[in-house]
C-alpha cells in the first residue's frame, strides 16, 4: 500500500466531541501506510475528544476547522461515525456546507457507520447506493437513497465516487475501499 496516495491529502471531518475512535483512526492509518496526508478538520480549532463507544478515548489534534478549510485543498473525505459526531455535524451549517461542497466539486468521499446523517442532511444521498448502521436504514431510504446491508459500498453513479460501511468490524474492507477510491 506504500505511497499509492503520495501526494494526497485527505480531510477527516469530525466534530469537538463524540467521534468513535476506532472509525477515526483505523482510516487515518490506512491513508497514512499509503503515503497520504491526513487532515482533522472539526468545527472549532484546538483538541478533539474521541470516544469508545461510550467512554471517552484520546484526544486528537485539530488541523484546520471546517469553516477555514476548502474542498480544494483536499483530494478527499473521510466522515467517521458514531452517535454523536454526526449528529453534532448535522446541525451545524458549516459542517454540512462543507460536505455539499465536496460533493458538488465531485471529489470523493468515504462514510461508515452513523457518519451518513450527514450525508443525508447535506441533501447528497438522494440515488446513491449506500450502506450504514442498520439503524439510519429508514432516515436515508427516505432522504432517497438505496440503503443495502453490505460490508462496504462503492457507489460511482453521482458526481463523485461515494465509499460507505456499517460499522467498526467493517474497517478493514472500508478503509482498503477508500484507500483505492482516493488513489484513482
Amino acid at each position: 500500500m506504500a505511497n499509492e496516495l503520495q501526494g494526497k491529502t485527505i480531510a477527516f471531518l469530525a466534530a469537538p466531541e463524540g467521534v468513535e475512535q476506532v472509525e477515526l483512526t483505523e482510516p487515518w492509518r490506512a491513508v497514512e501506510q499509503a503515503g497520504g496526508e491526513p487532515r482533522l478538520l472539526s468545527t472549532r480549532p484546538g483538541r478533539m475528544q474521541a470516544f469508545n463507544h461510550l467512554d471517552k478515548g484520546d484526544t486528537f489534534e485539530v488541523d484546520v476547522t471546517v469553516d477555514a478549510a476548502s474542498p480544494d485543498d483536499f483530494d478527499g473525505l473521510v466522515l467517521p461515525g458514531g452517535v454523536a459526531n454526526p449528529d453534532f455535524l448535522r446541525t451545524r451549517p458549516e459542517a454540512v456546507a462543507f460536505v455539499r461542497r465536496f460533493f458538488e466539486a465531485g471529489k470523493p468521499v468515504a462514510a461508515i457507520c452513523h457518519a451518513l446523517w450527514t450525508l443525508a442532511e447535506a441533501e447528497v444521498a438522494r440515488g446513491r447506493r449506500l450502506t450504514s448502521w442498520p439503524s439510519l436504514r429508514t432516515d436515508l431510504r427516505n432522504a432517497g437513497a438505496d440503503w443495502v446491508d453490505e460490508e462496504v459500498v462503492v457507489d460511482e453513479s453521482g458526481p463523485n465516487v461515494l465509499v460507505t460501511s456499517r460499522k467498526p468490524d467493517d474497517l478493514k474492507a472500508f478503509s482498503q475501499a477508500a484507500v483505492e477510491v482516493f488513489q484513482r
